[in-house]
């Protein structure tokens, strides 16, 4: 599994109400979610993204309530990864649940800046910076996680699985 893109780089504490406001979780369509990911962050964040795109955090990333539309909405908005010092708990398992692959790495974070060209081997744990040439290492996902995200989440993993 691999992901390249340009860096969109944010703070510690980015909680799930600022991902996706709460005035907009009245829908569960991803594209429609996907226009207001971080817009009380961040107001011209879904017109920098393309897709493929990596975002960046300090600790904390994801903290507040359980709603998947968070991962969902960073997911459909383009953000192909993302690469924190620290992830809140219930974000995490709902970002892989969604197939959001997300790493942890404080010497990634340190060492990248918002614009860089970053590419992440989540196989492997790799995380490049192609801007600077600065490569750290974090822990890779284990064969079942690399399996959920490459089917999309764990329902599609599931559904593959059982043949529905």
């Amino acid at each position: 599994m691999r992901f390249e893109g340009r860096a969109h780089v944010y703070g510690r504490d980015v909680d799930t109400d600022v991902i996706i406001p709460a005035r907009y979780l009245n829908t569960s369509d991803p594209a429609e979610l996907a226009k207001h990911c971080l817009e009380d962050l961040d107001a011209g964040f879904v017109s920098k993204v393309e897709a493929g795109d990596i975002l960046v955090a300090a600790e904390n990333f994801g903290c507040g309530s359980s709603r998947e539309h968070a991962p969902i909405a960073i997911k459909h908005a383009g953000i192909s990864a993302i690469i924190a010092k620290s992830f809140a708990r219930i974000f995490y398992r709902n970002a892989i649940n969604t197939g959001l692959p997300i790493l942890e790495s404080e010497e990634a974070v340190d060492g990248i800046s918002d614009g860089d060209v970053v590419a992440v081997d989540a196989s492997t744990g790799t995380i490049t910076n192609v801007t600077t040439g600065a490569v750290f290492h974090t822990q890779p996902f284990p064969p079942m996680i690399q399996d959920i995200i490459e089917k999309g989440g764990l329902i599609a993993a599931v559904r593959e699985k059982v043949g529905s």
